[in-house]
């Protein structure tokens, strides 16, 4: 029998040995939805940056960002890119979940973690491909989403327990990510990168980490904010915590700083895609 004919009688088998060994398909997926992730971020920060100049830009989300694309001359083949580069992600995501070695606790959370990212991801290649094909709507506003998904939780049986928990767990993530920042822990999995170059992406890494810390950070203590005050309109998203900066002392400044951190993660995504050992 030949390796062709053991793929198709085996494709599960197949599926965890490219996994685990990070080749073939499985390595394309992962490049992929890498680059994709990295555009999408580029993008935001780049409007964002736009924005707090003075010329013509917004403070938006992913989401928002392709109903952006949408509107340039060359954006029906960038959301196409995107598009396809969203569902790459995802599906990666969803097969490290499955071909992922190991059953202990810690395991099963990366595991956990994997679909996660693949449910966001795959929301995302949907949304792109909604505006393709004209059925887009006006925008994505994250802060919408994030006032009714607030306002459905907080009439749940102990809803403001849940509101704030889930507060508690996105200022989590963001100080994870500002701690994998400071670290460079996100390095670890980089091969065939050394001296200065490597040394200048992990400087490019720290500063998008830190930026997506601040940003998870605040989106996190306005959720507790609204768990508090029992007002589903406090909750933002992304949209709105880039909204908030704007709108503080020195708005300009830090909202320009924040953009060019999430510029910074988008070019870290680059590298990434590039040099990261992608084994399950």
């Amino acid at each position: 029998m030949n390796a062709t004919e053991e793929q198709l009688r085996h494709p599960a088998r197949e599926a965890k040995r490219r996994g685990r060994s990070g080749i073939g398909w499985y390595e394309w997926l992962a490049r992929a939805g890498l680059v994709a992730k990295g555009a999408s971020f580029g993008i935001v920060g780049a409007l964002a940056i736009k924005l707090a100049l003075g010329d013509g830009g917004k403070a938006t989300s992913r989401e928002g960002a392709l109903h952006a694309l949408a509107q340039e001359s060359f954006g029906v083949v960038v959301l196409t890119l995107l598009a396809i580069g969203f569902a790459a992600y995802a599906l990666w995501r969803f097969v490290e979940a499955l071909v992922a070695p190991g059953e202990e606790a810690k395991e099963w959370a990366k595991r956990l973690g994997s679909v996660a990212r693949g449910v966001i991801y795959a929301a995302l290649a949907f949304s792109a491909a909604k505006i393709l094909l004209g059925d887009g709507g006006g925008g994505a506003s994250q802060n919408a989403k994030a006032h009714n998904a607030t306002a459905e939780v907080l009439a749940w049986p102990a809803g403001t327990w849940l509101v704030g928990l889930a507060g508690a767990v996105v200022i989590g993530v963001g100080l994870w990510n500002a701690y994998r920042g400071l670290t460079h822990k996100f390095a670890k999995r980089w091969q065939g990168l050394s001296g200065k170059t490597r040394r200048w992406a992990c400087r490019v890494g720290l500063v998008g980490h830190l930026a997506r810390g601040v940003v998870f950070t605040l989106i996190g203590v306005f959720v507790i904010r609204a768990a508090l005050q029992y007002d589903p309109s406090e909750a933002i998203g992304l949209d709105g915590a880039l909204q908030k900066l704007a709108r503080a002392d020195y708005g300009p400044y830090l909202l320009g700083l924040t953009a060019a951190g999430l510029i910074a993660y988008g070019v870290y995504c680059l590298v990434d895609a590039r040099y990261r050992d992608v084994s399950a």
